[in-house]
């Protein structure tokens, strides 16, 4: 009877096809976890500003439509104080994993570019 496994070599293909063939980690040919974790780490971020940002515009609008209605009012102000939480978070990771990488020694992860 065999355990299920995960290839992370397979699914890094099939996840990140264009990043395949430059392998800055190991020479080896498994991937491990932090590797594929590393690669992804700067598309997450990207996807969480995205988000950070549309939730942002949404509180905003539900505070412009709320016609003065205090419960409308209250909820647009929580939504918008929700949201400039989340990018302070946000923002405060991103920063922290920048400087843990750069006191670790390890290469610059967080770039897109």
């Amino acid at each position: 009877m065999e355990i299920a496994q995960i290839d992370f070599n397979s699914l890094e293909q099939i996840l990140l096809p264009s990043l395949y063939q430059n392998r800055p980690f190991g020479a080896s040919g498994n991937l491990t976890p932090g590797e594929i974790l590393t690669r992804l780490l700067p598309y997450i971020f990207v996807i969480a500003g995205l988000l950070l940002l549309l939730y942002l515009v949404y509180g905003g609008f539900s505070f412009l439509t709320s016609a003065g209605d205090p419960k409308a009012v209250g909820a647009a102000k929580a939504r918008i104080t929700t949201a400039l939480i989340g990018f302070l978070i946000v923002f405060v990771s991103y920063w922290i994993v920048t400087i843990l990488g750069n006191i670790l020694g390890l290469p610059q992860v967080l770039s897109l570019f």
